[in-house]
């Protein structure tokens, strides 16, 4: 087979697996609702920070059918690093997992909930498939081959994407997060002020349109990849929540930054760094730039700590 042809054989075996993990997932949102829910805990003592049966059944699931598949291949997954595991990153193909993106909507049935299955070659983020069971939206890519809702939507669905012109005149998303200590909770609070507070009120305030919160950071990414959200921000996200979204972001024309302060910094961000900025596409890179220094004039420093990845990231 061809690259080429091995690169459709991974993009058709993920959407595939997200599908037949989604069927998973929408079957126990369906258990919970009937009352025979699956049992809840949280993770080191973060009442925030929720995982359930269906997480760590569902990782499983894809962990086992990847196993048996492709055997030689590498795995990083979010329940599996809870467990212990060490993350390392080699050239070998890798998968990269969050078996429910959005656990909190999961337990309380609120639709904004997706598998998450991103595959890296050479390190290089190569298929990128997000599927949301609850409202059987499918987002798929593989690298050079642009990205697509339900295999046939080219995204972003505006064609020619709109102009980007100002901060002012975009539709933000970010989280809350996990970490809910004072010194994050407040720095994060304080940037959506500045996010749609009035200029007369404030000079670095950007006025925006608003600011919408999903809950889920890979169905935040392919938002802003439909086009339908302008920006997104986030800080303290990992690598299976980002992986798979970022490239189907990328495919649609739009970009992620490091989501600090650092107006000197305009490379990708690296899919290990948990600070993610994101901007859709748009006629020029430049205007896409544009917004993100807008951005980077409100965001906060904020710490989102990480082991290091050997290979990948060195703190």
């Amino acid at each position: 087979m061809t690259e080429k042809d091995v690169i459709q054989e991974y993009l058709n075996f993920a959407i595939q697996l997200a599908k037949d993990a989604g069927a998973i997932i929408k079957s126990a949102v369906d258990s919970r609702m009937s009352g025979s829910g699956s049992y809840i805990e949280q993770k080191k003592d973060n009442a925030t920070d929720l995982v359930t049966e269906t997480d760590k059944a569902v990782e499983e699931f894809i962990k086992s059918r990847l196993n048996k598949t492709y055997p030689t291949h590498r795995f990083i997954g979010e329940e599996t690093f809870a467990g212990g595991a060490k993350t390392e990153f080699t050239d070998i193909p890798t998968w990269i997992v969050d078996p429910i993106d959005g656990t909190t909507n999961f337990i309380h049935g609120y639709p904004f909930v997706a598998v998450s299955i991103g595959m890296t070659i050479n390190k290089i983020l190569t298929i990128g498939v997000v599927y949301n069971p609850l409202l059987n939206e499918l987002y798929s890519a593989a690298k050079g081959q642009g990205a697509y809702m339900n295999q046939t939507m080219k995204l972003p669905l505006f064609h020619p994407p709109p102009p980007l012109t100002s901060l002012s005149d975009c539709l933000i998303a970010t989280e809350a997060g996990s970490d809910r200590s004072k010194l994050v909770i407040d720095a994060k609070i304080a940037a959506i002020h500045d996010m749609v507070r009035q200029k007369k009120d404030n000079p670095r305030a950007a006025e925006a349109h608003s600011v919408r919160t999903t809950g889920s950071a890979a169905l935040n990414l392919c938002s802003v990849a439909k086009g339908i959200v302008d920006v997104y921000w986030e800080v303290g996200c990992w690598e299976w929540d980002v992986a798979a979204g970022m490239l189907i972001l990328s495919e649609a024309g739009g970009i992620t930054l490091t989501g600090h302060n650092d107006q000197s910094d305009t490379e990708t961000a690296n899919i290990f760094c948990r600070k993610y900025l994101a901007i859709r596409a748009a006629p020029t890179k430049e205007s896409q730039l544009k917004i993100a220094r807008e951005m980077r004039d409100l965001i906060p420093d904020i710490d989102a700590p990480r082991p290091s990845v050997p290979g990948g990231y060195e703190v």
